[in-house]
């Protein structure tokens, strides 16, 4: 059996799996009570995907390719109460999903069984939740409301920004505090000294693993940097990479162009990305993850 620390584990709250914006609408409106009895009501009713059902489809899609592979899990974490959340499980046996653990909080925050769960990751629509999870140092993304995805690639393609999001955010701060032109040359100086890493690193090495149990041109998953970085700033992220020996398949320095159109020509089935304004303007294009992490966030 593979141990947990062979797997991809992600954590996933039921409002970036399925479309619940109408239920949502009614608990902010009406209450716990009216909600909870609307899904008792229609637990008989499959709920539409949402934001993150093509991710998770491909995720566990991964299982089936290579049974030897070390293996991906999903795992629900949800706000609901075992009682609303069989509408939840009812769903997810309609459309197949392979997601047979979940803790229902009944409203508490959930990010306390990331642990428990050894989950690499943990995606909701919940922003408070995640702001909790990354402080208590796990990668977690708030799904904004998005583009679905457009991929028709067969690959699972998952896109990340680089300064506080896969790297630390100790460049970020320089430019965020001296400017750009301070940043550029901060970074030329210390091209030979590898960043740290940020919240997501623990995630590029697990798809890294997946990634390297195949021959390069037959992977199942397709990786990408987008970063606002340009010359000379690049060679810093690929010297760090390379220390890390971790494998990005794409690497886009865009020098401050919006990055839309290039995650969309990627085909990317998720983004990642710390800057809320970044990731809103993405969020047009693809599905997207916001990082509230590091400077861009400071509260």
């Amino acid at each position: 059996m593979t141990s947990t620390a062979d797997r991809l584990v992600v954590a996933i709250s039921s409002r970036a799996l399925f479309d619940l914006s109408d239920e949502h609408a009614l608990f902010e409106r009406d209450g716990l009570d009216a909600y909870q009895a609307y899904q008792l009501a229609n637990e008989n009713q499959i709920l539409k995907p949402g934001i993150a059902f093509v991710l998770v489809q491909k995720l566990l899609r991964l299982n089936r390719l290579a049974p030897e592979t070390p293996k991906v899990e999903v795992i629900l974490l949800s706000r609901n109460s075992g009682n609303s959340g069989l509408r939840i499980f009812n769903s997810i046996e309609h459309y197949g999903l392979d997601i047979a653990r979940a803790a229902f909080t009944n409203g508490a925050p959930p990010y306390q069984y990331i642990e428990p769960f050894a989950a690499n990751l943990f995606l909701s629509a919940h922003a408070d939740d995640v702001r909790q999870a990354l402080d208590a140092g796990y990668a977690a993304a708030s799904i904004l409301p998005s583009k679905s995805s457009q991929s028709d690639h067969p690959e699972l393609r998952i896109a990340f920004d680089g300064d506080a999001v896969l790297f630390s955010d100790e460049a970020e701060r320089v430019s965020h505090e001296q400017g750009l032109d301070r940043f550029h040359e901060s970074e030329k100086a210390l091209a030979q000294e590898p960043l740290s890493g940020g919240p997501f690193r623990s995630v590029l090495h697990a798809l890294h693993r997946i990634q390297a149990a195949f021959p390069a041109e037959e992977s199942p998953i397709r990786t990408a940097l987008v970063t606002a970085r340009s010359a000379p700033a690049h060679k810093r992220v690929i010297l760090t990479l390379r220390e890390w020996g971790v494998r990005l398949d794409e690497a886009l320095f865009l020098g401050g162009r919006d990055k839309g159109p290039f995650l969309a020509a990627f085909g990317a089935d998720i983004f990642f990305d710390d800057q809320r304004r970044n990731a809103e303007n993405a969020s047009r294009y693809v599905p997207t993850g916001h990082v509230p992490h590091g400077v861009a966030n400071s509260r």
